[in-house]
């Protein structure tokens, strides 16, 4: 009996002693266990992407683990190294800062976990891949939109949240679009400013207070989504100019589809979700199995040249909204004749 107790404690002061190293084997590589770390599923379009995505996982015979960090950054954090404790294979991450997960990447990485940066590029962080759509063309497509029903006249910029690179990106590529105009005297940008965590009600007080300063003389507001695109369209609305001034989004939410049959939204961005977040999934497992995936292109993200793939976005008009039913993202139900 004492020989046995001399055994556990010298077993246990060995490990204390670091003599036996922690396995960074995580989860069966037939089985693997993936987390998903997602900013706001309050905003209807990351409900789709949790959705498609933990469907393609489960059809590839592994698991996942799904956090809202419900736009609060330390909430991210906690709950992704929470992930992390819990060994799973392949973390995904939608960042809500994408500045700030430079120290719980580094956890990961040493623990073993791969990490896919989804939608969003985290910044200064040693992140395995990033999966998104072409953000640049997606900002180009929405200034262009704009651009296709006011040709001339005064613009509002209403950008995404400053937190996130990819509405960054996005003014990028309107610019690409606008600059050309600007200098030939077409257009005039009479305002533009960030909205905070992309909110509609932040939206709707910048557009108010944009029309009070230019005395309702706007054209055009290139939007960066279709969140912020129905704030300005309620705020066009309280001066009776729905439908009057050319609006852009992005992200095909139902709301925008009914804005755009009735005439009061220009344009949004349709990006097959089920696509990305079909390949996101398929790409996770991959990196879980250690195999060698197929990117499309590499981005710098300030500290490396992350291997990505970049997705193409689609355009939406009155003329091809119908696209998203025929696709099956939405029924003919729900974005009504």
């Amino acid at each position: 009996m004492k020989q046995k107790a001399l055994h556990t404690l010298l077993a246990v002061s060995m490990i204390a002693a670091g003599v036996f190293a922690t396995p960074q084997a995580h989860a069966s590589k037939e089985k693997p266990v993936i987390g998903f770390s997602i900013d706001d599923l309050r905003v209807e379009r990351w409900t789709k992407d949790r959705d498609y995505f933990k469907a393609a996982v489960e059809a590839k015979g592994a698991t996942v683990s799904v956090q809202s960090a419900d736009a609060n950054e330390q909430k991210q954090i906690q709950q992704i190294e929470n992930l992390i404790s819990r060994k799973v294979d392949v973390i995904v991450i939608v960042p809500f800062n994408a500045k700030t997960l430079t120290t719980v990447v580094a956890e990961a990485k040493k623990a073993g976990i791969k990490v896919i940066s989804y939608d969003r590029l985290i910044l200064n962080a040693d992140v395995d891949a990033y999966i998104s759509f072409d953000n640049d063309k997606v900002g180009q497509m929405q200034a262009q939109g704009v651009v296709n029903a006011a040709p001339k006249g005064n613009y509002f910029l209403l950008g995404g949240a400053p937190t996130d690179n990819n509405a960054k990106i996005l003014r990028e590529g309107q610019m690409k679009v606008l600059k050309p105009l600007v200098d030939k005297g077409d257009i005039k940008i009479v305002g533009q400013q960030w909205t905070n965590e992309w909110l509609a009600s932040n939206a709707q007080s910048i557009v108010e207070n944009a029309l009070t300063a230019n005395k309702n003389n706007i054209q055009g507001i290139v939007a960066s989504n279709d969140g912020t695109a129905g704030g300005a369209i309620a705020a066009l609305n309280g001066q009776k100019l729905a439908g009057k001034v050319a609006v852009s989004g992005q992200d095909a939410d139902l709301a925008a589809i009914k804005r755009i049959k009735a005439g009061t939204q220009t344009m949004t961005v349709y990006k097959p979700i089920r696509t990305i977040a079909t390949d996101a999934a398929n790409l996770a497992v991959q990196l879980a199995k250690g195999e060698a995936p197929t990117f499309t292109s590499k981005m710098n993200n300030g500290k490396k040249d992350v291997d990505t793939i970049l997705l193409t976005p689609t355009l939406l008009t009155k003329q091809n909204v119908d696209l998203v039913v025929k696709d099956g993202f939405y029924t003919q139900a729900q974005v009504g004749q």
